[in-house]
């Protein structure tokens, strides 16, 4: 499909319009596409209303998925949408809308055609539910700004209820301005939109969280407001040439134009100006431009304009400050630490992994307890001052961890810990503990990294952008990937289909024994426990191989056994391996 998507990228940025992308929602490939995303997802494991989840669907035949999803194409009609509520940090809940899995592979279809048709159109400051970018890169921009441009009157403006307040017309006309102006897939959209949520009834506005869709359409709805803002000064349209853009800006600051930046994630987006004035009439513009035009409310106590050297501004769970730089220069740069509510959150979050180790002290839950001291770490690193943070959580948590612990914990050494682990605390010399040869990780001990700029050249629909995310596909032969993909088995699952493309991507396209580069119709995919034993079509139970060496895990004739043998010329590691294998057909050794 990535031809289809480079096509559509290519075509959006010229500014197009698109009349037939049904045709394209509905082939074949975007199908199985569809299947192999959905079922990456964790999410797949989860029911919607019908109670199906992926494991209803991958033994289906592909024909079947594919059938059946093309009629659900010609003939919408949405089914219920299961609500749940995730608890939040402050004790209220967030509502969640989850489709049938039959939706969401539909909704997925319909995502892997629009996307790339609406990168090419989003503003290039958005970083929330868009491939590649993260809440990193958008915290590095403002810092950025911070830093470099030397803006320090930020707007803070807080959206009341977002997702549940999306308005669907309104929604309906950006998409159609947008280009995409097929009208039976935005027939199809509608429908989704008003899904009734089980116990609630047909909802009037809003996108359900949960569901595929949603974050695409909530990025288009606020996409407006990205350009509007940016068109007020970064992408100002002026009648003069300017050569490049440095001039450009000289003589925007001549004029009574309000300097400001937008920078955003999700529905969280941060507005910096030059002056305090230009920032407080900025703020009554942007309520709005979100009032009137996107028929979105905004929180009057929570959205104000905050000078950055007086006072910290929260953002993405990250705090931040502009301070001086050194005491004789007069210059101020960003400096962040972890919000209030971070840190009470992981202070939560750890203490619960130290209750549930009291409980049951094992491994596995010291194991659980490290990856979520590693999961605040790893995200929180991007503060300047997160040294300080998580000495001040450690300090609170040893307490826990002494009166919870002391009698089930033994003191380790730091060469207890795995050679991974060893790579990353290596400089910090704390108290070790340990519980059944599973080293308990030091809180404190987590350096600052830098977080770098989102490069624009990174683009999941040109070349040019690939080769900047991956070179992993090298090895293998384009010409014969691409025919072991189109070729699938027929009346075998789309299951078994699917994960005999990752197996020969995962191998390189070479044998799994001898290391052969294998070509277009010498290679077999092998169930390693028979299939019409086990009938398993997991990826962990293929494995692709040359056929010839198929042939010898099966064979039970000594004769044909030795012929096949001297044409290989196996070595003694290569023989182990195909032993084990016969061992598990329930064959003998050779």
């Amino acid at each position: 499909m990535q031809h289809c998507f480079d096509n559509l990228y290519a075509q959006s940025v010229n500014g197009q319009n698109f009349y037939n992308l049904m045709k394209l929602i509905s082939s074949n490939e975007n199908i199985r596409l569809a299947y192999r995303n959905i079922k990456r997802n964790t999410g797949s494991k989860t029911a919607g209303t019908n109670k199906l989840t992926i494991d209803d669907i991958k033994n289906l035949s592909v024909e079947n998925v594919i059938e059946h999803v093309q009629n659900m194409l010609k003939a919408y009609g949405p089914e219920s949408v299961r609500r749940v509520f995730i608890p939040k940090a402050n004790g209220k809940v967030r509502p969640l809308g989850i489709p049938t899995i039959w939706d969401r592979i539909l909704q997925q279809c319909i995502l892997q055609v629009l996307e790339p048709i609406c990168e090419a159109k989003f503003h290039k400051h958005s970083y929330g539910f868009r491939p590649n970018r993260s809440t990193h890169h958008a915290k590095a921009r403002l810092e950025s700004l911070v830093n470099m441009v030397g803006l320090y009157h930020c707007i803070d403006v807080d959206i009341k209820g977002f997702f549940d307040n999306v308005h669907h017309s309104k929604l309906l006309k950006q998409i159609w301005s947008l280009g995409i102006k097929d009208k039976p897939l935005l027939s199809i959209i509608s429908k989704l939109l008003k899904a009734e949520i089980e116990g609630e009834g047909v909802p009037t506005k809003g996108t359900p969280q949960g569901g595929i869709l949603s974050p695409l359409l909530s990025n288009i709805v606020l996409n407006e407001l990205d350009w509007w803002v940016s068109n007020q000064w970064e992408t100002f349209q002026s009648n003069h040439n300017y050569k490049h853009n440095g001039s450009k800006v000289k003589a925007l600051k001549k004029s009574n134009l309000k300097e400001c930046y937008i920078v955003r994630y999700a529905d969280d987006f941060k507005v910096l100006c030059r002056t305090r004035s230009q920032a407080v009439k900025m703020n009554y513009a942007i309520k709005d431009f979100l009032k009137t035009r996107l028929h979105l409310e905004t929180s009057d106590e929570k959205s104000k304009v905050i000078n950055l050297k007086k006072n910290s501004s929260e953002f993405l769970g990250f705090s931040f400050r502009a301070i001086r730089k050194g005491k004789t220069r007069m210059g101020f740069v960003a400096q962040s630490h972890m919000t209030k509510k971070a840190k009470s959150n992981a202070l939560i979050k750890i203490k619960d992994t130290i209750k549930a180790i009291q409980k049951k002290p094992c491994a596995e839950n010291v194991w659980h307890y490290n990856t979520v001291v590693m999961g605040i770490q790893n995200y929180y690193a991007a503060a300047t001052n997160i040294s300080c943070n998580l000495s001040e959580l450690s300090s609170h948590l040893n307490k826990t961890l002494y009166n919870r612990l002391k009698n089930i914990r033994t003191e380790a050494k730091f060469d207890d810990m795995t050679s991974t682990l060893q790579k990353r605390y290596k400089g910090y010399s704390p108290q070790y503990f340990k519980i059944q040869n599973m080293v308990f990780v030091p809180i404190y001990a987590q350096r600052h990294k830098t977080n770098l700029c989102f490069s624009q050249d990174v683009c999941n629909y040109t070349a040019e952008g690939r080769a900047k995310i991956h070179n992993n596909l090298k090895a293998i032969n384009k010409s014969v990937l691409s025919h072991v993909m189109k070729n699938f088995i027929p009346n075998r699952t789309i299951e078994y289909n699917d994960n005999r493309v990752s197996k020969f991507i995962a191998q390189y396209g070479k044998c799994a024994v001898t290391g052969a580069e294998l070509g277009k119709s010498d290679w077999h995919c092998h169930h390693k426990n028979p299939y019409h034993l086990s009938k398993d079509d997991r990826y962990s139970n293929l494995i692709v191989l040359h056929e010839a060496v198929h042939r010898l895990l099966h064979l039970k004739d000594i004769d044909k056994i030795k012929s096949l043998l001297e044409v290989f010329l196996l070595n003694n590691k290569q023989k182990e391996k195909v032993n084990e294998l016969r061992k598990q057909c329930k064959n003998f050794t050779i």
